[in-house]
């Protein structure tokens, strides 16, 4: 029998899912082998030209080069890899300059992250430029750099390079190989989606096909600027990519008849992604059911659609529409982005949360008459990232994490002679890095301890002596996050998640009265409900961390949960409701479609009014027999939700 807990020692909620770590994925083998080569290779080289100390700070570039390294396509990797590259080379290079002027360099290091801060709110690749401009900043600092003031910039960045080389070695021969299998897989979660209609499964699934939908297009769309429409094989995967529109559509109304698919659907959908890894353009046998009404026909016509936009040999790089409208010109991107961090009160207020912890961190160890340590400044520096999850989830797994690092460090550094044997250890310690990190952040930051102390040992030659230091260093850092970064700024923990949640469900209430309106362009349609699957999926990520808080942050969140599943029913069935009467069903009166969007304003702004759920009116009539009937049922549930018990 399984073992329970006393009442009184069963541990909270929340606590357990820190502690918990994320489903294991398939290990990524070519980012192990990078990581191994690309830490380990300028050891050696440093230790046979006699500079060890060089070696190292190439081995540190490539671990920050390692931890960037999170792209599938070839031109997204430049991105993620050199850019904060050179980012990085500012930061040590500010960094190294005022080493060991004590004052001026507290205020470089913390207006530095002022600007860390600020411009980590501007997406994913700003924010490990960020990441890497404070953290090389606080190394440079912090730690003596061998040579004049330009060559550990050079070294480190010369590392990171190392890895993005080593990263676009296969491009010539895989070139679109990366964007083609995140369409494959795309349709393979549109299979799945299909298989779990009228089934329990099908929520998890249509998550699945949203995140998958947002990677896919992202990958596609982000090339594609670049070549500006004239790429068949990037006409050709976004076409894919459109195609499974009507899939997707089709897929809400099959769910709600309450009886499964045929098998052949999904099986006829796997076929396809088949095709579309191989780039197969020969004829495709779907097998398909005759329909029987309008639902089935409309599943039926969007399969057999997908099949032959997958099967086209040709496609007219001009005639193509984007679903989610291409990407501007970098340039304009980049002036966009640029005011918006000026003119954001939120990157205002993350960028002062970050310098104020930085600001003291370096002030202590700049005077307290303790062993000066970088430490501090870097556990804040990784612990207050927002958009890497939640901080104090970040602060208990990096302080269980930084105690397990230093439990491998203590057996290296006492029982591994200094010198040609740090090479063997580091091609064992490096690859664990890629392999370990997509388990969760404590596993990251244990996997990342020990190679840090090793390549600081190199540097200052302090051996076991920096093992009880730098527990109380990132003990230290934890603590000033927690307080000055979460405690004291109470938007960190105080749920307020009606906002954003008020925001989807008043999106929602102009996607149901432009989905039976002929002024609407079914491409803007499209676009209007990818557009909302995906701020929901982006709120379910956000309550997914908030629910890791302690209370009553993650007991306020638990109950905000069941009104975001609510609201992904209601565009469900708005959708259904779509291509029912595309198919045959007689369309809702006027009257109707007003009077669910009324009811939906009415939700939205009770829930942007409420810290907590509030009862609202629900009042929710119509002719037995309507297509909108099952959306009226969905925006009653959900008033009722937002309703205390």
């Amino acid at each position: 029998m399984p073992r329970e807990f006393p009442v009184g020692l069963t541990p909270p909620d929340w606590l357990v899912r820190n502690l918990k770590s994320q489903p294991a994925a398939p290990v990524n083998r070519a980012a192990v082998a990078r990581a191994a080569i690309a830490m380990t290779l300028p050891l050696a080289v440093g230790l046979a030209a006699g500079r060890p100390d060089y070696g190292a700070l190439v081995s540190m570039g490539a671990l920050s080069g390692v931890i960037s390294d999170t792209a599938d396509a070839y031109r997204m990797r430049i991105l993620n890899i050199a850019v904060p590259q050179a980012f990085g080379a500012v930061g040590i290079t500010l960094g190294a300059l005022v080493y060991g002027h004590d004052w001026t360099a507290v205020a470089v290091v913390t207006a530095l992250a002022l600007v860390s801060g600020m411009i980590s709110t501007i997406g994913a690749v700003a924010s490990v430029s960020g990441l890497l401009l404070l953290l090389n900043a606080v190394v440079g600092a912090g730690l003596p750099m061998p040579g004049p003031w330009w060559l550990a910039p050079l070294l480190v960045t010369g590392g990171g390079l190392l890895v993005l080389v080593l990263a676009l070695l296969a491009w010539p021969l895989r070139s679109g190989v990366p964007e083609r299998a995140a369409v494959a897989d795309t349709y393979r979660t549109v299979a799945e989606l299909l298989a779990a209609c009228a089934t329990d499964r099908y929520d998890d699934a249509r998550h699945e096909v949203t995140q998958s939908l947002n990677q896919s297009y992202d990958l596609v769309l982000a090339r594609r600027t670049r070549h500006h429409g004239r790429s068949p094989d990037l006409t050709r995967l976004l076409a894919q990519l459109n195609s499974l529109t009507a899939v997707v559509e089709a897929a809400p109304a099959a769910h709600l008849r309450g009886r499964p698919l045929p098998a052949e659907v999904p099986e006829a959908v796997r076929h396809l992604a088949e095709a579309v890894r191989t780039g197969y353009t020969g004829p495709v046998a779907l097998g398909l059911p005759l329909p029987a009404d309008e639902t089935s026909r409309a599943v039926d016509h969007a399969l057999r659609h997908a099949a032959a936009v997958v099967t086209a040999p040709d496609l007219d790089p001009y005639g193509l529409e984007d679903r989610l409208g291409r990407p501007a010109a970098l340039r304009i991107r980049a002036g966009r982005a640029a005011r918006g961090v000026m003119l954001s009160a939120a990157s205002w207020r993350y960028g002062l949360r970050l310098a104020l912890c930085i600001g003291i961190a370096q002030v202590l160890v700049s005077t307290v008459p303790v062993a000066r340590s970088y430490w501090v400044a870097l556990t804040i520096t990784f612990v207050l990232k927002p958009d890497f999850g939640s901080v104090f989830s970040r602060a208990l797994l990096r302080a269980l994490g930084t105690v397990g690092g230093l439990v491998v460090a203590a057996a290296v550094l006492s029982q591994v002679p200094r010198g040609w044997w740090d090479v063997p250890v580091m091609l064992v310690l490096a690859p664990l890095i890629p392999a370990l990190t997509p388990r969760g952040y404590g596993y990251q930051t244990a996997a990342i301890t020990p190679v840090i102390l090793l390549l600081s040992d190199i540097l200052n030659h302090q051996g076991t002596g920096l093992l009880l230091p730098r527990l109380v260093d990132s003990l230290i850092g934890c603590a000033i996050a927690l307080v000055v970064g979460y405690l004291l700024w109470p938007e960190s923990w105080h749920t307020r998640v009606g906002d954003r949640l008020a925001d989807a469900v008043a999106d929602t209430a102009r996607y149901v009265e432009s989905a039976f309106g002929e002024t609407v362009e079914p491409a803007e349609r499209a676009r209007m409900r990818r557009r909302l699957y995906r701020d929901l999926s982006v709120i379910r990520t956000e309550f997914q961390r908030a629910l890791t808080e302690p209370p009553p942050t993650g007991r306020r969140a638990a109950a905000w949960w069941p009104l975001v599943v609510a609201v992904e029913r209601i565009v469900d069935a708005t959708t259904a409701a779509r291509v029912r009467v595309r198919h045959g069903a007689a369309p809702p009166s006027r009257a109707e479609i007003s009077q669910a969007a009324l009811q939906l304003r009415e939700l939205s702004e009770g829930v942007r009014e409420a810290e907590v759920l509030i009862a609202v009116r629900t009042d929710l009539t119509g002719p037995a027999g309507s297509v909108l009937e099952p959306l009226r049922q969905e925006v009653a549930a959900a008033r009722a939700i937002a309703s205390p018990r």
